[in-house]
């Protein structure tokens, strides 16, 4: 009893404590703070436009090991030199800004804690650079379909590993018929990345399901052709072949109107050995696709023969280069590289059509 007395005592004597919390108040300061180039230490000119993006070198730091490391690691005598260099270089770039972290004058007078750096980003876009380091700063970041990728891997990129999750939990449920070319389209900078090769995968099973809506968007004509390409060459695709030339077709026209000096049927030309024709019905192949005489006299006749008598015809001249287009589909298990020099990004990047299934491995990788 007198025990059970002591420990009441001991509760009551215990004073009343409160835990005060303002994390929006904090995320909005700090998100101030670094939209203010006078108040920070360092300025990354981000892309291929040296687009500047400020931050406080001490919250990167802290925030993140990689920038811990790019920030205060110190620089050998030869780096140290060339640094010199590439300073004076980009005090002329920068000679009329009036931006007071971009003037780098009297910085080599100054202890190197307490110098304003400045320092190139090539690997991320702006918009994408700008929300991670917006991230780091206030622990906050809006995700949206057309930066995800690039903030994923820059998450990865920059050791940051809740905010890589974030983004791999976002990817499952943003995947749909309006974001999905979009996401495509963005995994043409990423394609080197792990994480990359993961969304795509992805991307691609949800076109396969709903492929008769993914060729009939307007935003299929903004994809590059390597990855138009690689859609319809997928045996998964739930699409029938004429919505698959209609798609084809959409693309070439739009492609035209920014490049008239191409002939249409040129354009178009690359697309049709991923085409089954025959098994376009005949009176299709008669009222929508011959009159518009951009697909070779002999293909449609020999689909015609072929519909009147499958062994009238040889399998190979159904379409040009169908033996090597049935060769891509068996290895599709593994990857599909696709190319052209019509291709508008000029790019021979290959898209797996097959990926790790492990969303927390995003390490870079090489082609």
């Amino acid at each position: 009893m007198p025990e059970a007395l002591i420990l009441l005592g001991m509760a009551d004597a215990e004073p009343d404590l409160s835990t005060f919390e303002n994390k929006t108040g904090l995320a909005e300061d700090m998100k101030f703070l670094a939209s203010m180039p006078e108040l920070c230490d360092v300025t990354f000119l981000v892309g291929d436009t040296r687009e500047p993006v400020c931050a406080v070198k001490a919250v990167l730091a802290s925030r993140s090991r990689v920038f811990a490391k790019m920030l205060y690691a110190a620089p050998s005598p030869q780096r140290k030199r060339e640094t010199s260099t590439k300073e004076n270089k980009l005090r002329l770039f920068l000679k009329r800004s009036s931006e007071p972290l971009l003037n780098l004058q009297n910085a080599a007078q100054q202890p190197t804690g307490q110098q304003h750096q400045t320092l190139i980003i090539e690997e991320f876009e702006p918009d994408v650079f700008r929300q991670l380091i917006e991230y780091i700063h206030t622990g906050c970041v809006t995700l949206q379909p057309r930066t995800l990728l690039g903030v994923m891997n820059a998450a990865d990129y920059y050791g940051l590993e809740e905010l890589r999750r974030a983004c791999a939990g976002f990817v499952q449920c943003c995947i749909n018929v309006d974001t999905v070319c979009a996401l495509l389209a963005s995994a043409e900078r990423y394609i080197q990345y792990k994480c990359t090769k993961t969304l795509v995968q992805k991307v691609l099973e949800f076109v396969d399901e709903h492929g008769t809506e993914v060729l009939n968007l307007g935003s299929f004509t903004l994809l590059p052709q390597h990855v138009v390409r690689l859609i319809l060459a997928r045996e998964e695709l739930r699409a029938d072949e004429f919505t698959k030339f209609q798609a084809a077709l959409m693309w070439s026209k739009k492609y035209y109107d920014n490049n008239p000096n191409i002939d249409i049927k040129e354009i178009l030309g690359t697309f049709l050995e991923y085409i089954q024709f025959h098994k376009i019905p005949a009176n299709v192949l008669m009222r929508e696709i011959h009159p518009l005489s951009l697909v070779p006299y002999a293909i449609i006749m020999n689909a015609l023969a072929y519909q009147a008598d499958p062994e009238s015809i040889d399998p190979g001249k159904l379409s040009p280069n169908s033996s090597r287009v049935r060769r891509a589909r068996q290895n599709q298990g593994r990857s599909m590289s696709v190319q052209s020099s019509l291709d508008p990004y000029g790019s021979n990047t290959t898209l797996s059509s097959s990926g790790s299934s492990d969303p927390t491995s995003c390490a870079p990788h090489s082609n």
